[in-house]
């Protein structure tokens, strides 16, 4: 096997927040892998055969007048992953009822405690919007439904609704490591309810759910909404996520469309999450 070429950029940036974990969720978005926050910013990884010179050319917070952001970039060395995120992944506790940690971190002493080896994928519970999909699972009635957690990440969302008695539940992620990874962290939390896929919103044609919680960027959410209002069961209720404060007018009138009302707002650091039903 090929040893993979990494291009590492570092980014400096000030104020630190909310502006670094705006960077990270779009720069995810564009391709990136992993990311390594320092005292000035961060360092972002993607794999050469995946750059190309435009590749922060839809990066919105670049052009932000809120903060200030250099970087400088460079092909890098091969790089042992593992060891970088274990020394800045940090444990997570929501609202004191759910706990996201890594294997290595010791137990909490909440209702759910969920084990995350995250790797590359996006989804530690860390980020804004993975926060307040969690905050959402957490004040829903989700026994025996069915869910569909559309661009799973980690599986974390997923791994939670089980745990609070859903079933059963698909996860789809079109990268192929977030779905080798969400197959390692069903397993890793001893879910059997939860299916995982690798693919795209093609995989729902025929599949119907009770729950659709969708945290993916915004211009995939308004490609695929009918897709995901289509799969929703009567009554059913639709999260979203991926996308900031100023996007909600235009993803109210796609979801509006279809007949969805919505219910509940929630906002972190100008990122947002809607609930509809």
């Amino acid at each position: 096997m090929s040893n993979i070429i990494y291009i590492g950029y570092e980014f400096n940036v000030s104020p630190l927040q909310p502006a670094v974990e705006i960077l990270i969720a779009e720069l995810g978005y564009a391709g990136f892998e992993s990311f390594v926050e320092n005292e000035t910013g961060f360092t972002a990884y993607i794999q050469k055969d995946e750059w190309h010179d435009a590749i922060l050319n839809d990066v919105y917070a670049l052009n932000s007048e809120e903060f200030e952001v250099t970087y400088t970039f460079s092909e890098i060395e091969q790089t042992n992953w593992n060891a970088e995120w274990e020394k800045n992944f940090n444990p997570i506790v929501v609202d004191d009822i759910c706990a996201v940690r890594a294997p290595f971190h010791e137990k909490f002493n909440t209702e759910f405690d969920i084990v995350i080896e995250p790797k590359m994928s996006f989804g530690t519970g860390h980020h804004e919007t993975t926060h307040m999909m969690i905050q959402h699972i957490l004040k829903s009635d989700v026994a025996n439904k069915s869910v569909l957690d559309m661009g799973c990440g980690t599986g974390v969302l997923a791994i939670l609704t089980e745990m609070k008695g859903a079933k059963p539940i698909d996860a789809i992620d079109i990268d192929n490591w977030c779905y080798l990874n969400s197959l390692e962290n069903v397993e890793r939390n001893k879910c059997s309810n939860i299916s995982v896929y690798e693919g795209d919103a093609s995989l729902l044609k025929g599949k119907a759910y009770d729950i659709v919680i969708a945290n993916i960027n915004r211009n995939i959410l308004l490609q695929d909404m009918q897709t995901y209002t289509t799969c929703l069961n009567e009554g059913g209720v639709l999260f979203l996520s991926g996308f900031y404060n100023n996007d909600i007018p235009t993803i109210d009138a796609e979801v509006s469309k279809y007949g969805l009302k919505l219910q509940e707002t929630l906002e972190r650091n100008n990122w947002v999450s809607l609930k509809y039903q």
